[in-house]
């Protein structure tokens, strides 16, 4: 039988801890931004601790960090909330079933009659994507009439609609904020030591979650106007991978390796 490791220290241990989004956000902005980031986020791995919380899936994660050269986080909250998984040596995504218990409870018996009425609402394309307790589809060109949603809301589920590209049907009360909540609970992390990162309406339950949180440069309109007025939430100038350091600085989280 094959013991897995963790692939970092006790995330618990770490003095700062980084939940970030990963299109837009912490994969978003310049080059040298984003290399500055992954490079100060690397050499710092003893007091930095990373949380993916992203609409990708485990194997999405698995495959961009081994590809492209991004850091391997210390956890996974993918599929918009719905999947905690945790990273082990050599860089394997692995669900944690004990956390994600009440969210595939929640999301019991509900897949297969969500399908269905989503198969009579036009303007919508149900993603490939390996889909474990959510469904997520991709709004057309020519977009879709919002009522069409309301018997889906009926079921009982939460409907996400985000960036004009997207929309996530997932289990109710489950989305990135109540997750990371329930997450950085369980792993003992105090709140006040993480920084929440996001440019998305789907990233609005995490970004409002009464932790420190940033909404990067170029994120999208909706968000900006969902988002409360509070001193705990950073409206970032600088573009996605930057914005993220502007933050860090912002709050003084953690020193950081200049701006840009």
């Amino acid at each position: 039988m094959t013991i897995q490791v963790p692939i970092h220290r006790p995330i618990g241990e770490k003095p700062f801890v980084l939940a970030t989004d990963l299109d837009g956000t912490f994969l978003g902005g310049s080059a040298d931004a984003r290399e500055a980031l992954y490079n100060w986020i690397e050499d710092n791995r003893h007091t930095i601790g990373l949380i993916f919380v992203t609409g990708r899936h485990p194997e999405f994660i698995q495959e961009h960090c081994d590809t492209f050269g991004i850091p391997m986080p210390d956890y996974v909250i993918a599929d918009v909330g719905t999947t905690i998984a945790q990273v082990h040596s050599p860089g394997m995504v692995l669900p944690v079933p004990e956390l994600e218990a009440p969210i595939a409870k929640a999301w019991e018996g509900k897949a297969d009659a969500v399908r269905t009425l989503m198969e009579g609402v036009d303007g919508l394309t149900l993603q490939d994507t390996p889909f474990r307790h959510r469904l997520s589809y991709d709004i057309s060109p020519d977009g879709f009439s919002l009522p069409d949603l309301e018997p889906v809301r009926a079921l009982d589920v939460d409907v996400l609609v985000s960036d004009n590209r997207f929309v996530d049907i997932l289990p109710k009360g489950i989305s990135k904020g109540p997750t990371l909540k329930r997450l950085i609970n369980a792993l003992g992390i105090a709140p006040e030591r993480v920084l929440t990162a996001g440019d998305t309406l789907n990233d609005i339950s995490m970004l409002t979650a009464d932790l420190h949180a940033v909404a990067v440069g170029g994120s999208e309109d909706a968000l900006y106007d969902a988002l409360p007025d509070s001193p705990k939430i950073h409206r970032a100038r600088a573009i996605g991978a930057a914005g993220i350091l502007e933050a860090i600085a912002a709050f003084d989280l953690h020193p950081t390796p200049g701006s840009f």
